[in-house]
């Protein structure tokens, strides 16, 4: 495991800069911030080093500004709502780099942060420049990545970063956000209390087939909704009807039918309308007379109490995706029942991660979420490495070889 903030010494950080890079990409509303979750997922980092009387400057990106500023996509309005969470004093530099930030900082008072502007209005984040992490490695003391999001991105400003603050004597160590992602993440990936129940859903496949062929030998059951089972159901020669269907990744589903047998658990009935739409008429259908005009829009009342039953007896769970078209009310009732199922076998005492993203969105929906064991803040990361990858985000960091690698 990679060495954390944990574990470094709070009366050495007194005085010294901590430069932190955050996952403060949050949905932005004009100047609005629509759910401030990941924002306030980073406070305990950052309460921690403030309290010590570290200085902090702090990174995100904020959106795909592709390397040009954009006034749309300023983290001015959150650093302003910060300030408002964190008992520190918040200052905002409208550059991400250059002498107006050497200056704020040296005005910095012990225990202040300095919110940097989006990292990517410079082109040199996401091609991992090397001069570019220099600059901001030459700010600071110490390194602490604390985006689990951006983990499996390798940027001047998460990996560049560590290896620069490595290169000129300094440590990089994950935050406490980081820290919690990788427990769970790698408990329920290496050491699964069983039985081990993984529930996949969302649009496509194609996104996920490296994270199913990773899981299916080490799951008990491995429970499919949303379009991506509409692919599954192509493979076994179902009529789809009118519905999402990879049609490029219809023999891999079905070389993946065969290798899992009843491990993988497809839905029996789904809810079809005619279009995806508000106010669509819809019905029930076993997924054998889906026909003509029907558009899959959700697992059926028949699916939801199966997957139900199945994680009522699970004890690890891995979450990760809708069952169906869950931003339309009237096709969300699936996704809200399997994230009542979640929580119910998380008050059992079952270990329940799930994944960020939608899955994460549908726990808040649900009004569940403070009853899962651990909502990832990154839907991309913790994919990639439940999927078995290395996130360069952490393989970076100061310490011995990652367990994931």
């Amino acid at each position: 495991m990679k060495k954390t903030l944990s574990e470094v010494d709070a009366a050495w950080l007194a005085g010294r800069t901590a430069v932190v890079r955050s996952d403060l990409n949050v949905p932005l509303d004009g100047a609005r911030i629509v759910d401030d979750q990941r924002i306030r997922a980073s406070l305990p980092t950052l309460e921690l080093l403030t309290r010590a009387g570290a200085r902090v400057v702090l990174l995100s990106h904020l959106g795909r500004p592709k390397g040009k500023p954009r006034p749309d996509l300023t983290l001015a309005p959150v650093a302003a709502h910060l300030a408002g969470l964190l008992d520190a004093p918040v200052e905002f530099a409208p550059d991400a780099t250059g002498a107006d930030v050497a200056r704020r900082l040296e005005a910095l008072p012990p225990g202040g942060v300095l919110l940097l502007e989006n990292t990517r209005f410079l082109e040199g984040e996401t091609s991992n420049d090397a001069e570019l992490a220099a600059s901001w490695a030459a700010l600071g003391d110490i390194f602490v990545n604390d985006a689990f999001g951006a983990a499996h991105r390798a940027h001047a400003s998460t990996t560049g970063l560590a290896e620069a603050m490595i290169a000129r004597g300094g440590e990089a160590v994950a935050g406490l956000l980081m820290a919690r992602e990788l427990r769970f993440l790698e408990q329920a990936l290496r050491d699964p209390e069983r039985p081990f129940v993984t529930l996949l859903g969302g649009a496509k496949i194609s996104g996920k087939i490296d994270l199913i062929s990773a899981m299916l030998p080490r799951v008990d059951r491995l429970l499919v909704g949303g379009a991506m089972a509409n692919t599954f159901f192509r493979a076994m020669g179902l009529d789809t009807g009118g519905s999402l269907v990879e049609e490029d990744k219809v023999d891999e589903a079905a070389a993946l039918l065969e290798r899992a047998g009843d491990r993988l658990v497809l839905p029996v009935d789904c809810v079809v309308a005619p279009e995806v739409a508000e106010g669509a008429e819809s019905s029930i259908a076993a997924r054998e007379d889906v026909r003509g005009r029907d558009r899959i829009v959700d697992i059926g009342p028949t699916t939801r109490k199966l997957f139900a039953d199945i994680l009522s007896g699970a004890r690890t769970i891995v979450w990760n995706g809708p069952m169906g078209v869950f931003e339309i009310d009237a096709f969300a009732a699936g996704t809200l029942a399997v994230a009542e199922a979640v929580a119910r076998a998380c008050d059992g005492g079952a270990l329940g991660v799930v994944g960020g993203g939608d899955s994460a969105a549908a726990a808040e929906r649900a009004g569940v979420a403070d009853r899962l064991t651990h909502v990832s803040t990154g839907g991309g990361a913790s994919l990639e490495l439940l999927a078995g990858a290395t996130l360069p985000g952490v393989a970076s960091l100061s310490g011995p070889t990652s367990s994931q690698e």
